[in-house]
């Protein structure tokens, strides 16, 4: 058994990704939907960065991990969204086994960099409330950089892990994914190797992903919420509540989905999928909307900029 997958493993050149099973008929309506919230990702992530890196008063480490959340948002979105559409007009569907290999390595480097990044962020939301008198001290620019630097750090390390023990299987049960992106336990449904230390190690690294991540974001929030709780001021327990409520939300999303994706046993392929486009397309979508709607210095930097080339473009059509 062991050398006939080897043998079949080698031999392997690309995959089918089968996608979503649905009527022929919606595979336009489908892309047509994928366009539109990609198109959305582009220019929420790409419009929340350049906001961030050109209005010197959102130079603050809140804003330093938000623009780093938006550049991971919109790149880990940009592994899986455009080789999905492309797939709604293909009649072959195919991945080649180097696109296979890179796409999920990509896709565990950037999802796994964003967890420690909202873990990160619910810190310094912890700081900026419980001790705001020390906050411009602990939450120093060196800080905010090794903090980022760890994220990517702990997703590569997480990627160059799950990658290669996932493409060390034999693939010999059939070369069809069912799903519409390279992931480890689609993979793992069409190897013919003995599955048991492959999801043991798996486990083991969600544990030590997840796990860490989620209790810095509740033992921030827990002392988060004690705290606003104390202020007097029923404006001021409005705004405090309103600075973090965004964040929870998007973790909320993400983390759930993650969860029912990794965690729990794999016996809803389908359900897979929707839980899926939570965290590659919902939440990357969501993420710029979300962080502008609800703050008040993105939305004014926002009309600043687009005051300013209002302005410019006032000025050419008088020169004209």
């Amino acid at each position: 058994m062991g050398g006939r997958g080897t043998s079949n493993c080698s031999e392997v050149t690309d995959f089918i990704l089968v996608g979503f099973r649905v009527c022929p008929e919606l595979y336009i309506l489908l892309f047509l939907l994928f366009l539109l919230v990609y198109a959305v990702i582009i220019l929420g992530n790409v419009g929340m960065m350049a906001i961030i890196m050109t209005d010197p008063r959102l130079n603050t480490p809140m804003y330093f991990f938000l623009g780093n959340l938006s550049f991971v948002d919109l790149f880990y979105s940009s592994v899986i969204a455009p080789k999905a559409m492309i797939n709604f007009w293909s009649e072959s569907k195919s991945i080649s086994f180097a696109g296979c290999v890179t796409q999920l390595f990509l896709f565990a480097l950037f999802i796994v960099t964003e967890g420690f990044l909202l873990a990160a962020m619910a810190y310094d939301r912890f700081i900026a409330i419980c001790n705001p008198l020390l906050y411009s001290v602990q939450m120093s620019a060196r800080l905010c950089m090794q903090l980022v630097a760890g994220s990517y750090f702990c997703g590569c390390i997480s990627a160059v892990l799950q990658t290669s023990m996932t493409f060390t299987l034999s693939f010999c049960a059939s070369r069809a994914i069912d799903h519409f992106y390279c992931d480890d336990r689609p993979l793992q449904r069409i190897s013919c190797s003995d599955l048991y230390i492959h999801k043991m190690v798996s486990f083991f690294l969600c544990s030590i992903i997840i796990l860490p991540t989620i209790i810095v974001i509740i033992v921030s929030y827990t002392y988060i919420v004690s705290t606003v709780l104390k202020i007097r001021s029923t404006e001021g327990r409005k705004k405090a509540f309103s600075t973090c409520s965004s964040h929870l939300g998007v973790v909320s999303v993400l983390y759930g989905a993650i969860i029912f994706m990794y965690v729990i046993p794999d016996k809803f392929p389908e359900l897979s999928k929707v839980a899926s486009l939570c965290y590659t397309l919902v939440t990357p979508m969501l993420n710029p909307l979300i962080y502008s709607l609800r703050n008040k210095d993105v939305k004014e930097a926002f009309r600043k900029i687009l005051g300013e080339k209002i302005v410019l473009f006032n000025s050419m059509l008088t020169l004209i």
